[in-house]
């Protein structure tokens, strides 16, 4: 199953969380310090929220497309270098509080798009916390 991310950077985290947590009827899927996660089946579509700074205005922070495998996440790099466009591929990478094998391209606007696949989880201690002395870094 493949499904459309949208990552949003929000000043208010909490608020997001509720809003979306009441626009789709369901709760998070992962809750981290300055992140959460909304994994919808309908539409299916996985919400990844960022802490912002306080009183910024909400922004689109990147987009991507979730598939179930790295085989997957490799013809995804292998189709679109033969595609033409330059491709930056991370393998075992920890973002998100996952650990993840991605490539990475760049739309005509500027928007970074992720084709990518989660193969661990990381910091499954922090669950459901909210706030941590020091957050590890996230994306």
């Amino acid at each position: 199953m493949s499904r459309v991310q949208l990552a949003l950077r929000v000043a208010d985290l909490e608020a997001a969380v509720g809003f979306y947590s009441r626009l789709f009827d369901t709760a998070p899927t992962k809750r981290r310090p300055g992140y959460a996660n909304f994994a919808i089946a309908e539409p299916p579509l996985k919400l990844v929220l960022l802490e912002g700074e306080a009183g910024e205005p909400t922004r689109m922070d990147h987009l991507g497309v979730e598939v179930a495998s790295t085989d997957l996440v490799a013809a995804a790099a292998d189709r679109l270098a033969e595609a033409g466009l330059a491709t930056r591929v991370e393998d075992g990478t920890t973002c998100c509080y996952a650990v993840q094998d991605k490539v990475w391209v760049t739309g005509p606007g500027g928007e970074p798009w992720e084709v990518y696949t989660v193969t661990a989880d990381a910091h499954p201690d922090l669950e459901g916390m909210t706030t941590v002395e020091r957050a590890p870094a996230c994306c």
